[in-house]
């Protein structure tokens, strides 16, 4: 077993340990990263985990069942990634055997490992969604684990079901639901929701009345965290833009949205993109095509800066349940981003001192402009 020598923060060959600030740039060697904000992840799980647990893990972030029986979530990018990456900041080699591995994270217990992987994964800053938690992290929790930063994305789904839950009329559900806003926007950084369309205008009123009494009125509500019915998640994103703050939107192909973000254009408030794969650089289209639109890099930000300007682009993790996942999403980041900075050194396209600036902003700058980061003290 061995120290780890990686540096969360250098793009190119790992040259040993660098601090949590980073140095600044070699003249003519790997261009280097601030601390990562992590623009979106849902926290991690307590508690120990053996082999089949683990991979339930692995399996949910490749977004599939479980392996068929014979075969091992190890055997996927994801898997491979957590061999080459996680094993060197628990003190064991790189690639070791997944049963090695999992033997070393209980040797070291959940608390200590999680520690060891967050603290390691090079993000200094993270914006947890709030809601539905499934016993992940708290926000403080993640903070003290990570030693970082940590901001709450109000998600919106859960918080209408609340608001549901301890609203019987109508009247009441609508006037909650624009307290309950209220006050999330007192402390949150930005509401997200998963929506698959929405009008260009917000829809009528009575429409809104009517399917808050069928949603009410369900004995059974939908799972945890699934849009309630369409005139009451459009009728929460209008309400949400209405803030300011900025709005994640989780959408599957965000073609369907082009019609609200160019109804959106004028009212002040931020939009960012997080599609599903294989969506990502269309969604970097509509942000370059719309002032107040970010989106996602995605993980292969190469594709994605060929299609927006760079400082429309954030990174982030979408981690949930492993600390693994944030150091996979990390150095998987960061070897792209350094192969995309060789490659447009080497043919001029920009100088090394560009490549830094432009890594830097998908890296964090962005993310700190658009969620205002400074203003709210995230160091």
């Amino acid at each position: 077993m061995h120290e780890a020598t990686d540096s969360p923060n250098t793009l190119g060959p790992p040259t040993g340990p660098v601090p949590r600030d980073g140095p600044g740039p070699v003249a003519g060697g790997p261009i280097t990263l601030p601390p990562l904000v992590d623009q979106h992840s849902h926290g991690t799980v307590d508690g120990e985990l053996g082999v089949g647990s683990f991979e339930t893990h692995l399996a949910a972030a490749a977004g599939s069942g479980a392996a068929p029986a014979g075969t091992t979530f190890f055997d996927s990018w994801t898997g491979l990634a957590v061999r080459r990456w996680c094993p060197p900041l628990l003190g064991m080699e790189p690639h070791c055997a997944p049963v090695s591995y999992l033997a070393r994270r209980r040797e070291l217990g959940a608390y200590r490992a999680a520690r060891l992987l967050l603290r390691g994964a090079g993000i200094g800053t993270f914006l947890l969604e709030s809601g539905a938690r499934e016993d992940l992290s708290t926000a403080g929790e993640l903070a003290a684990t990570a030693d970082g930063a940590v901001h709450e994305v109000v998600r919106l789904e859960p918080l209408a079901e609340q608001v549901a839950d301890t609203s019987g009329t109508v009247d009441a559900f609508i006037g909650n639901t624009a307290e309950a806003l209220y006050v999330a926007a007192q402390h949150a950084t930005a509401f997200a929701m998963g929506i698959a369309f929405c009008d260009e205008l917000p829809p009528d009123p009575r429409e809104v009345r009517r399917a808050a009494a069928r949603w009410l009125a369900l004995t059974v509500r939908p799972a945890p965290g699934r849009a309630p019915d369409p005139a009451l998640a459009q009728h929460l994103l209008w309400s949400a833009v209405a803030t300011g703050l900025p709005v994640q939107l989780h959408c599957a192909d965000p073609q369907s949205l082009v019609g609200f973000l160019r109804a959106t254009a004028g009212f002040g408030t931020d939009l960012v993109l997080l599609p599903d794969r294989p969506h990502h650089r269309r969604a970097a289209q509509l942000a370059a095509a719309f002032p107040h639109v970010y989106a996602d890099a995605g993980p292969r930000p190469g594709e994605t800066l060929g299609e927006a300007p760079f400082g429309k682009l954030l990174f982030s993790t979408g981690a949930r349940g492993l600390p693994e996942l944030y150091v996979t999403a990390s150095r998987l980041f960061g070897q792209a981003m350094a192969r995309l900075a060789d490659e447009w050194v080497g043919e001029e396209i920009c100088t090394r001192a560009e490549a830094q600036r432009i890594a830097g902003l998908v890296a964090a700058g962005t993310a700190r402009r658009v969620y205002r980061l400074d203003a709210a003290g995230s160091g």
